[in-house]
């Protein structure tokens, strides 16, 4: 059985370096939606950026704009 960690996934949102807003999912699939949600909301903000982490894996999930 696993266990769901209501704070395994962050969400950040960041303008010009500063947090705007942020959020915790213990769901993937959650995360992933709010993830989408917040790109089609804020995405036209200048100098925004979101990303989503999972906090139990100690490790970025993906981020907008992309870095590449």
């Amino acid at each position: 059985m696993s266990t769901v960690h209501p704070e395994r996934y962050h969400l950040t949102l960041t303008t010009a370096g500063r947090p705007v807003a942020h959020g915790w999912w213990g769901s993937s699939t959650m995360a992933d939606r709010k993830f989408a949600s917040w790109v089609g909301e804020y995405g036209s903000i200048p100098d925004v950026r979101i990303t989503l982490t999972d906090e139990q894996q100690g490790s970025v999930l993906t981020t907008w704009p992309d870095e590449a």
